[in-house]
């Protein structure tokens, strides 16, 4: 005899112990379980921000240190060059531009080193 609720019924089982072998819990709705024990952590989202601000201020310091041991003009010259280039050079130019940041980080590291000389 063939039973549609008896065929769901060894489908899910058999769900249940595949996850079971893999190693994963089972929690029933309302009962408490690990995730009350350990506590549930929520994702922040602070976290999945900061190696975006890293790179970006670590991608503005090199620009702005390159900046100031360089030279203005010489800078705009090579990123001119980058400019007239071809392929990623031109991306290249692009990103190297000179840009606010940039130049006021590197006015405050030519402050920063006037003070320590002088």
């Amino acid at each position: 005899m063939y039973d549609t609720n008896l065929v769901d019924f060894y489908s899910r089982v058999a769900k249940f112990e595949k996850s079971s072998a893999k190693g994963y819990g089972h929690e029933a709705p309302g009962t408490l379980g690990r995730s009350v024990t350990f506590g549930v952590h929520k994702s922040r989202r602070r976290l999945r921000v900061m190696p975006i601000v890293f790179v970006a201020v670590a991608a503005f310091g090199l620009k702005a240190t390159i900046l100031h041991s360089v030279g203005a003009e010489a800078y705009d010259a090579r990123v001119a060059t980058l400019v007239a280039g071809e392929g990623f050079d031109r991306l290249g130019g692009w990103l190297m531009q000179v840009d606010p940041v940039t130049a006021y980080v590197a006015e405050q590291i030519a402050t920063a080193t006037a003070a320590i000389k002088g």
